[in-house]
């Protein structure tokens, strides 16, 4: 693998490039199925997973919890059962991975249990007192700091009623967490969203997950949910798609290079909500074509759109890069809650397109991007993956672009600079 301890210098190719690639598995399916297969009674394989900082943070913490959660070549082989689940310490550290403190708190929380969980500095910036009001509500007596972010720390004798309310603006993680650790009360669950729901396409991955494990939940609009008290998971066999956030950065790179990249293991059927981040590049003038096993994106001349990037927020930064290449202004809006992301991926996104010769202009559900004259830059990250992969694509096209820090890519994707290396020195053969 390269050395990314310090900075990474990108590339400059400034030309169509051609290719096929295969991501690693999706982080959001892969802890989902964690959960999930914990929670099982008996024994589950997920096969080609993500291995990555996020997902080793979540099997970390099972195995600490008393769980057995190996490696086996490239599937994770997990031995479930709640029963299993025992404290041999109460404190539970999540680094920086959202969906670890999420959805762990929650099922550790209808587990039963005393139990603290947190992470380093940005995480306890990140906002969590919406699972915390959630989880009161059913009878746990929970907490987190006076500023509503981790740490988390909660009592519970397991959930003692049957229904609660749950916010759903700042994040969809708070309703997954607490859809799949519902099978474990003892009562019929009743979850009601609050509000306007982000990210509706992850919680389509979290029901998808929770039925392949055995458990059927009954949604009504996205507005209700219900979970039958005879719910129990069972282990299984689970293949995990690769991840359509990380597959954005190569049909980016297909697109501002006027190139072709075909991204496999990823179909028309798919159940991650970003690939719809392909419509994005065909509304700007690109071509696509899907089949089950595939999606192939063709470059062609780009011009600027207006999008709701609501339900896709995690491909923001890798569209904001897409812009710089587009003939005309490229609005991104209804996209607020990224600002409580890694990093806040409305402001530093800006600032970093800024720096390459855009004209930005910022506003609180999103910003509006105009190329102006291209420039070199250094790209800050702020510990953030996907500022890290976006601004790479950028610099294929834009010659001297530093990326410093690259090294925060090991969160989702170990192998990205790998990876993009390898396709462009292919393709340049």
């Amino acid at each position: 693998m390269l050395n990314l301890n310090e900075q990474y210098h990108v590339p400059f190719v400034n030309r169509p490039v051609f290719g096929s690639i295969r991501p690693p598995g999706s982080k959001s399916i892969t802890n989902r199925a964690l959960v999930c297969a914990a929670a099982a009674h008996d024994k589950s394989v997920l096969r080609n997973p993500l291995n990555s900082e996020d997902t080793q943070v979540m099997v970390t913490a099972l195995n600490q919890l008393g769980l057995d959660v190996r490696w086996e070549g490239p599937n994770l082989l997990v031995n479930g059962g709640v029963n299993r689940i025992k404290e041999p310490e109460s404190e539970i550290f999540v680094a920086n991975s959202g969906t670890t403190i999420r959805f762990l708190g929650a099922l550790l929380a209808g587990v039963g249990g005393t139990f603290r969980l947190n992470g380093v500095a940005r995480m306890q910036e990140r906002p969590i007192k919406d699972l915390v009001d959630a989880l009161v509500q059913l009878g746990v007596d929970a907490k987190c700091s006076e500023t509503g972010c981790p740490p988390l720390w909660f009592d519970s004798q397991g959930f003692r009623h049957s229904s609660c309310r749950i916010k759903g603006d700042i994040s969809s993680q708070y309703l997954s967490g607490m859809l799949m650790a519902a099978p474990l009360g003892s009562n019929t669950l009743s979850i009601s969203v609050d509000g306007d729901l982000v990210s509706v396409p992850y919680i389509d991955i979290t029901l998808e997950v929770m039925n392949a494990f055995g458990v059927s939940v009954r949604c009504d609009d996205y507005r209700e949910f219900m979970i039958p008290a005879t719910s129990t998971y069972r282990g299984t066999v689970y293949d995990i798609e690769p991840d359509a956030s990380a597959a954005s950065y190569f049909f980016a790179l297909a697109a501002i290079t006027q190139g072709e990249i075909t991204v496999s293991g990823l179909g028309k059927n798919g159940i991650q909500g970003d690939i719809a981040f392909v419509e994005c590049l065909e509304a700007m003038g690109c071509e696509a074509e899907y089949t089950e096993s595939s999606i192939t994106v063709v470059g062609k001349p780009l011009k600027g759109i207006d999008v709701d990037m609501n339900a896709i927020s995690d491909t923001v930064p890798t569209l904001g890069v897409v812009a710089l290449f587009a003939n005309g202004t490229t609005n991104i809006r209804n996209v607020e809650h990224v600002r409580h992301k890694e990093t806040d991926r409305i402001t530093d996104l800006a600032r970093e397109l800024i720096k390459l010769g855009a004209d930005v202009d910022e506003r609180t559900d999103g910003l509006s991007i105009t190329p102006v004259k291209m420039k070199a830059a250094e790209i800050e990250t702020y510990n953030d993956h996907r500022m890290a992969m976006s601004f790479a694509i950028a610099g294929t096209m834009i010659d001297g672009v530093t990326i410093l820090d690259p090294a925060c890519c090991e969160k989702t994707y170990p192998k990205f600079f790998d990876d993009l290396v390898e396709l462009l020195e292919a393709d340049d053969g």
